[in-house]
């Protein structure tokens, strides 16, 4: 067995690591009888020379045995799903997928993480709804799914430590946009959740973590082998994220805007990306023959009410008061008293006559940002209340002086800087312009049913 002093070597010389060095390397990490300094090192000859497939794969695998792999009943065989969404600006769609999936007899344990980036994450935005405990234990995780069908938890302390120490590592050394370690993170947590069935979200544009399609496909191409060489039948979407997803950012606003289209009255954007999603997971797993049929049963699921009883259903049984659970989900009101309002709101007008060319998600967020939608450390608060909806949508033609945003705010007030760039995010022109589709391409599984 090689030194990890060997190891290191190895790697920055551009060798392959075997899968003994892999697994020598992750259970020192876990163990920690490494020092921090060699790890670090590792990280950064990962970065500079990369891992082919079967090094990659047996990263993924050795991470996520380095803690508790949850185990389900026999008899959900086949239907353990989740997705990944790579982050974007508005994106709730966890929120109507989670529920809509289980409506169609899936079991959805998605162990999701907090925003780092702009605004908040999936836990950010269901922690805007009071009482809601994203803090469950395997067993109760086992318990909610067995009665709902689906829950939306965090990462437990037992769960895949070597990547909580990784991820740590990886932003304080400026390994963060390795491909091999970016699927290694994200591929053993969902590894540790036993799935049959994984789709992933990566966007690519403006308000991206890759800007092109290009850059996007190959780390698709990377987490779907990576998925697949686990034994999780794996595909991806690739769609476009210049904008918003919906027309509204920050935590309790996305969570309005989810419950809406739970409601059936959801915005044409985030229902494409729903059943896109939603349809490929459930053929699958088999429980539909082709993906058409798949987002008709997603589709059918939101609309017909089945899947905001399960969000209704998860939110109880993740600690939220019966009364506050069944105010937010009456199907007939827009009922939201319980979830924080902002102080302030302040609106945006037009300031000429046009078509609404593009709405910049990036600048939006990167404002909502600094007002307290988002974090830039891990362990810092957010403000669940801070936010934006956009009142206008691309290929609208307004006059000015028409209201085109409404800004919510508390403390710090936006500067006059901040509205500037707010402001300069509305193109508007006089081409028209109709809404395009965000998914622009999908990768399939190896091995479909």
């Amino acid at each position: 067995m090689l030194s990890i002093q060997e190891l290191i070597r190895k790697k920055r010389d551009g060798v392959a690591l075997t899968d003994e060095d892999v697994r020598t390397f992750i259970q020192a990490v876990t163990q920690k009888t490494i020092q921090e300094c060699q790890t670090g090192a590792m990280l950064m000859a990962i970065w500079q020379k990369g891992m082919n497939i079967t090094e990659t794969v047996t990263l993924t695998r050795e991470m996520m045995s380095s803690g508790e792999v949850l185990s389900w009943p026999k008899e959900w065989e086949g239907l353990v799903v989740d997705k990944h969404s790579t982050g974007g600006v508005g994106d709730k769609v966890s929120l109507v997928l989670a529920p809509a999936l289980a409506a169609c007899g899936c079991k959805v344990p998605m162990i999701s993480g907090r925003g780092l980036a702009h605004t908040g994450g999936t836990l950010d935005k269901l922690e805007s709804i009071p009482g809601f405990n994203i803090n469950q234990s395997a067993a109760q995780i086992l318990k909610i799914l067995t009665s709902v069908g689906c829950c939306i938890v965090g990462q437990t302390e037992r769960l895949v430590p070597a990547d909580r120490v990784l991820y740590a590592l990886r932003d304080a050394t400026s390994t963060v946009d390795s491909l091999p370690l970016i699927t290694g993170s994200i591929i053993s947590k969902k590894g540790a959740e036993s799935l049959t069935a994984l789709v992933l979200d990566v966007k690519f544009g403006r308000a991206a973590l890759y800007k092109d399609l290009d850059s996007a496909k190959e780390l698709a191409q990377s987490l779907v082998s990576a998925g697949n060489g686990l034994g999780i039948r794996t595909g991806a979407v690739l769609s476009c994220m210049d904008g918003t997803i919906g027309r509204c950012v920050g935590n309790s606003l996305e969570v309005m805007e989810s419950l809406e289209a739970l409601k059936g009255r959801g915005p044409d954007d985030l229902m494409e990306l729903v059943t896109t999603l939603g349809g490929l997971l459930l053929m699958m797993t088999g429980l539909v023959s082709d993906q058409s049929e798949g987002k008709k049963k997603i589709s059918d699921a939101v609309i017909g009410g089945a899947a905001l009883s399960k969000f209704q259903a998860m939110m109880e049984a993740q600690g939220v008061a019966n009364e506050t659970a069944r105010t937010l989900c009456s199907a007939h009101t827009k009922d939201y008293s319980a979830l924080r309002r902002s102080e302030h709101q302040m609106e945006l007008k037009t300031s000429a006559e046009g078509v609404v060319q593009d709405v910049d998600g990036l600048v939006l967020a990167e404002v909502l940002h600094k007002l307290g939608a988002g974090r830039s450390k891990a362990g810092e608060p957010v403000n669940h209340s801070v936010g934006a909806e956009l009142l206008v949508s691309v290929g609208q033609r307004v006059k000015k002086g028409v209201s085109w945003l409404r800004l919510h705010y508390e403390s710090p007030a936006p500067t006059p800087d901040q509205i500037d760039r707010l402001k300069n995010a509305l193109t508007l022109g006089t081409d028209a312009r109709t809404q395009q589709t965000l998914v622009k391409e999908l990768l399939l599984p190896h091995n479909t049913i």
